[in-house]
């Protein structure tokens, strides 16, 4: 007797797997313009990131061309079925919602724990983002120091090491690492003035305040790249 084990598929998989037979079928025909993602979400039953994840798989299986301020479009039917399917890692807005509930307790945690010399090296970090954004190429290696650092100042080695794998996952991550470089390319930045509010709220000590400025930032960013294109 042969057991297969059974596998647990990202959401935004499963949706992106019946859009690639409905193309695949002819129900939705070379050069159609999808639904709406909000439309696709009611249908689905699922929000509107599953769905902008699921748009994400389809570019980069190269089933689907997603045209600014126009929409997304269907560009071939598949020469490669499983290819979707094969694809690894979480998408953007899973790491983002992970990281949203995580990091705002942490930088809670990190107000109360925080050093002289951790706050120095921020408002330097702070600084040399907003050099980055200045640049026509950004890396976002100061976003990604700052974030370490305050979950590092919280003085708890599991959150640290919860927020750097997280960090690791969005710049390891296939779905994510395409949708990051292309909004970057649309001239997607990190939010400056978010980071020196959370650094404020850091420098007052004030865990209430450091929880919603952390939160309120990652919601922002959650915000922000829904409406990218």
């Amino acid at each position: 007797m042969e057991i297969q084990t059974i596998k647990v598929q990202r959401l935004y998989l499963q949706v992106a797997q019946q859009l690639q037979g409905l193309i695949e079928s002819g129900a939705i025909e070379v050069g159609a313009r999808l639904p709406s993602e909000r439309d696709l979400a009611s249908q689905f039953g699922v929000s509107r990131p599953t769905v902008r994840e699921a748009m994400i798989a389809l570019e980069i299986a190269g089933l689907v061309e997603v045209r600014s301020g126009s929409g997304v479009y269907v560009l071939a039917r598949p020469d490669h079925p499983g290819r979707v399917a094969q694809m690894q890692g979480p998408g953007p807005f899973e790491i983002l919602e992970a990281r949203r509930l995580i990091e705002g307790e942490t930088c809670a945690l990190a107000a109360q724990r925080i050093d002289a010399q951790q706050l120095a090296r921020l408002q330097e970090l702070v600084d040399e983002m907003a050099e980055e954004n200045r640049r026509e190429v950004v890396t976002e290696q100061a976003d990604e120091a700052f974030h370490c650092l305050v979950a590092e100042a919280a003085g708890n080695s599991a959150l640290a090491a919860t927020v750097t794998w997280l960090w690791r996952l969005r710049n390891e991550s296939e779905i994510s690492t395409h949708f990051h470089r292309r909004v970057r390319a649309e001239g997607n930045r990190p939010i400056v003035a978010d980071h020196q509010a959370i650094l404020d709220a850091l420098r007052a000590g004030d865990p209430q305040a450091a929880r919603q400025a952390m939160s309120g930032h990652l919601q922002r960013v959650i915000d922000q790249l829904l409406e990218a294109r």
